[in-house]
């Protein structure tokens, strides 16, 4: 199976820049990050309106939210939601795809419990993080996809002491423009 889906996005990769056409004038987008869906059972959804042709304001939910690409197997549990906020610059490419970087601001709120040898262990996750998300995004008859990595700095010394005070992630989005 994970051969199939490695070889289903090389090929969407490969074929992406010769397909592709142009879009006119999108105004907004919706967007699910796929991988971390099936691989984490987190649902991360998104929005973004355009501001002009190289800007945009997004806004993201991230239902069972998971620090990084921490399990919730073995007695873990993560019980967390996430609202992201980031304003996105696309540059370096053409309407058929760009580079993208967002300076963003993520609050989690929630909490991650652990069996530890008979009892529960409770960490509040509520806290927020400031990061920079970078990606690029083709575009492909209004739908919009491609990878991304983000690096984000979190302000709660309890979350820093359970896991550690910067989160790496990455994912694929798949989108629609509108």
């Amino acid at each position: 199976m994970k051969k199939l889906i490695l070889a289903i996005i090389g090929f969407s990769l490969a074929t992406a820049p010769v397909f592709s056409q142009s879009l006119v004038d999108p105004k907004g987008e919706v967007r699910l990050n796929f991988l971390n869906t099936i691989f984490l059972g987190s649902v991360e959804l998104g929005y973004e309106q355009f501001t002009s042709s190289d800007q945009s304001i997004g806004v993201e939910l991230h239902v069972n939210d998971r620090f990084g690409y921490s399990s919730a197997k073995n007695g873990r549990d993560f019980s967390v939601t996430s609202v992201l906020a980031s304003y996105n610059f696309y540059f370096a490419g053409d309407d058929n795809g760009k580079v993208y970087v967002s300076p963003f601001f993520k609050y989690r709120f929630g909490e991650y419990r652990e069996a530890l040898d008979n009892t529960i262990s409770i960490t509040n996750m509520n806290s927020g993080y400031i990061g920079l998300i970078g990606g690029y995004r083709w575009n492909f008859n209004n739908f919009a996809f491609g990878p991304f990595a983000s690096i984000a700095r979190g302000f709660s010394q309890e979350v820093a002491d359970k896991f550690s005070a910067v989160e790496f992630k990455a994912g694929f989005n798949v989108g629609y423009r509108f």
